[in-house]
């Protein structure tokens, strides 16, 4: 018998966790540039997540859509009901 192993389990377990957060708000963390994107998740194609880029640390980077490879993801949060809300961050005072 072959059984899977405990990373392709746990890879299969993250895609799921991002495919589940489809429609909602996400705050994701890379180890590189531009290492900050807030937006909405809008899709996820295989193991890349699509997200709906509102804010990154590079405002020319904005407003557009972003493929992710979600094993490059070193933190994400998703928004859930009834827990804590992704701050809107405003650059303009």
């Amino acid at each position: 018998m072959n059984f899977p192993t405990v990373n392709v389990i746990h890879d299969q377990a993250l895609v799921e966790t991002f495919v589940e957060g489809i429609g909602k708000n996400i705050f994701i963390l890379t180890p590189s540039y531009p290492f900050v994107f807030i937006g909405k998740l809008v899709d996820v194609i295989e193991d890349q997540a699509v997200v709906d880029v509102k804010v990154t640390s590079i405002s020319e980077l904005e407003n557009r859509q972003w493929f992710i490879h979600i094993h490059s993801i070193e933190v994400f949060y998703i928004q859930q009901k009834g827990m804590p809300r992704i701050p809107e961050l405003k650059t303009n005072f």
